[in-house]
């Protein structure tokens, strides 16, 4: 049996561990210098970053022009022309929204994020919940659309950058992940017809890419409508995006489902709960619970994927950066401008990375090995 003191276990003999077997210097060993594999990995690792830190130090800072006035100005220097983020931010996270009105879609990002920090606290979980997302999707509307209020009304042509790629992937996620659960449970259901139906819409949007469903929403689908009749760009990329997502968390779904022992329904028949009782309180929770970290890949997938509208005109942050450079005086500083994006659309999706991560924690599904 083995023995503990204050300072941790005690091996059998009665003997404490070695000390560079603990700590800091036991993990360094054991995670980086545990194997020749290890070692030389490890060392090709630290010469590669010994090469590159101090190169990407001098042109990330050192080096980097903040305050020239055009281009011309940022050509004459070794590093990056930070200069252009300055002089173009507006236009790549706002796009083409009147420049003196940007403050709107501004608020509508910060009012859109507070909605979803607080959908993310435990502590707003209940019907309030609801409320403020009506009441925060009203606010985003009203500062986008405009008309009301006094503030001049604005087509959503014009809309673009940031406030875009957020409410393309807010609804994205909201409308694909109910659609997405009731789509794996007619996939499991017992009635053939609905099982049939959705087995084959999922199939038939997981076979084809979402560039061609947004290819199809704008140029296709007109096509096949009344004339007269036809539905506004954004409205039918939303919907392609939100089909594509469903399919893919109804597979998810599906596996989660699966997982759950017979006897949980079983036992649940034996309550003489209803079907949709069943799914509610017992096997949807832990069904969903076991799915966290693919689930969050799809959202993370589908944030990043919002890109995608740039090949139907939509002007995304994408498009926004690429319209940026189109200025004469500051092109050739295309590498400053997809740098300020990524780390744009990084921010956003580790920020839901960690976030699962936290959520799986606290929730201890209980299926850890």
């Amino acid at each position: 049996m083995s023995q503990h003191t204050l300072s941790g276990p005690v091996q059998p003999g009665g003997r404490l561990p070695p000390k560079n077997e603990s700590g800091v210097f036991g993990w360094v060993r054991k995670n980086l210098f545990s194997s020749p594999l290890s070692i030389l990995i490890t060392a090709l690792v630290l010469w590669f970053l010994l090469m590159t830190a101090p190169l990407l130090v001098e042109w990330v800072w050192l080096k980097a022009n903040f305050t020239a006035g055009s281009g011309t100005e940022c050509r004459g220097t070794e590093g990056a022309c930070w200069a252009f983020i300055r002089e173009k931010y507006r236009l790549i996270l706002f796009g083409t929204y009147p420049y003196a009105e940007q403050w709107r879609p501004l608020l509508a990002v910060i009012i859109l994020v507070a909605v979803i920090v607080c959908s993310a606290i435990r502590a707003f979980w209940n019907k309030w919940l609801l409320l403020i997302w009506l009441a925060g999707l009203g606010a985003v509307a009203i500062l986008m659309w405009g008309g009301v209020l006094g503030l001049s009304p604005i087509e959503n042509s014009r809309w673009g950058g940031l406030p875009l790629t957020l409410i393309l992937a807010t609804f994205g996620i909201g409308l694909a992940f109910p659609l997405g659960v009731l789509l794996a449970l007619g996939r499991r259901s017992n009635m053939p017809a609905i099982k049939a139906l959705c087995v084959v819409y999922i199939e038939i949007i997981r076979g084809v890419p979402l560039i061609s469903l947004l290819f199809m929403s704008s140029v296709m689908l007109p096509l096949f409508l009344p004339e007269g009749v036809t539905f506004d760009k954004l409205l039918r990329a939303q919907i392609a995006i939100i089909m594509f997502t469903a399919a893919y968390i109804a597979e998810t779904v599906r596996g989660g489902l699966q997982a759950i022992p017979k006897g949980q329904i079983e036992g649940a028949e034996s309550l003489g709960l209803t079907y949709w009782q069943q799914m509610y309180k017992i096997v949807l929770p832990q069904a969903l619970k076991i799915v966290i970290p693919p689930m969050v890949s799809i959202f993370i997938a589908l944030f990043k994927d919002t890109s995608l509208v740039v090949v139907i005109g939509i002007y995304d942050l994408t498009l926004s950066a690429k319209a940026a450079l189109a200025d004469p005086l500051w092109r050739g500083f295309s590498v400053e401008a997809y740098l300020f994006i990524s780390l744009i659309y990084f921010v956003f999706c580790f920020a839901m990375s960690r976030y699962a991560k936290n959520l799986e924690a606290r929730l201890d599904t209980g299926y850890k090995r």
